[in-house]
């Protein structure tokens, strides 16, 4: 479990690395100004972090339903080489995913101007400068990629009937809510990242003002990865206990 948090720890740290120094130094310098190249390079890693980091997020649910549906065979279902090469094929199937959306974004012609209404390069605001029919172009990457994501979702969610259904057969109290605390951050990470990105590139477009993509590309690409290590943190028994403490104290001297 450890290593794969680790590996979550490095896309979020990625992830929010990509967009937020370049966003910070231009509201410093006041300008909106960021290269073509650059603005291809902070396209492909962004999606490549995102993209990599939902496939861990598959990965951490089948390592949750061995550790506790198979608790036996854990050490042989998921021994080290194994998660390696399952972290590995997380990351190189993200670096692929936003490979081909990033070069299929790019070879559209651009002739609507060269302005974003975004503080990021982000793909639906690029495709809106686009004077060609990229509907068509984009149609099969988009299936491609809804079907992955459905894949993952249903492999998540079946996951988690089946560790429901064990943990539920747990005869003692404390047994299960330990099995409960073990997923529940797991599950909150997962809830997060589906929920922002899914209102993010799902929303009606009857529904769509500047002010509104600007507000929901800040839930999708910025509070996922700053609440993960805090979510995940919960765990631990001395970080509660600090909170708790912070929070008495600035009670009392309020």
């Amino acid at each position: 479990m450890y290593f794969f948090l680790l590996n979550l720890s490095v896309l979020d740290l990625g992830s929010i690395s990509t967009t937020l120094p370049k966003a910070m130094a231009n509201s410093l310098w006041d300008t909106r100004d960021i290269s073509y190249a650059g603005c291809v390079a902070q396209l492909l890693f962004f999606f490549f972090f995102i993209s990599a980091e939902y496939c861990l997020l598959t990965i951490m649910a089948y390592d949750r339903y061995v550790a506790i549906c198979k608790p036996l065979h854990y050490g042989t279902l998921l021994g080290s080489r194994a998660c390696v090469h399952m972290a590995a094929a997380a990351w190189g199937s993200g670096f692929l995913y936003a490979l081909l959306h990033t070069a299929n974004t790019f070879s559209l012609p651009l002739c609507q101007g060269n302005a974003l209404d975004q503080f990021f390069c982000e793909i639906p605001q690029i495709l809106k400068l686009s004077c060609s029919d990229y509907y068509f172009r984009e149609a099969g990457l988009l299936v491609v990629s809804v079907s992955f994501a459905f894949g993952c979702f249903v492999f998540i969610v079946l996951s988690y009937v089946q560790i429901f259904r064990a943990v539920l057969r747990i005869p003692s109290e404390q047994g299960r809510h330990k099995a409960f605390s073990t997923c529940l951050p797991h599950l909150s990470v997962i809830s997060l990242f589906l929920s922002t990105a899914v209102f993010a590139y799902l929303k009606p477009p009857s529904i769509s003002s500047p002010a509104l993509d600007l507000v929901v590309a800040v839930l999708y690409s910025l509070v996922p990865p700053i609440l993960n290590p805090l979510i995940y943190s919960m765990r631990n028994q001395e970080l509660k206990d600090a909170l708790w403490k912070l929070a008495q104290w600035t009670l009392f001297h309020h």
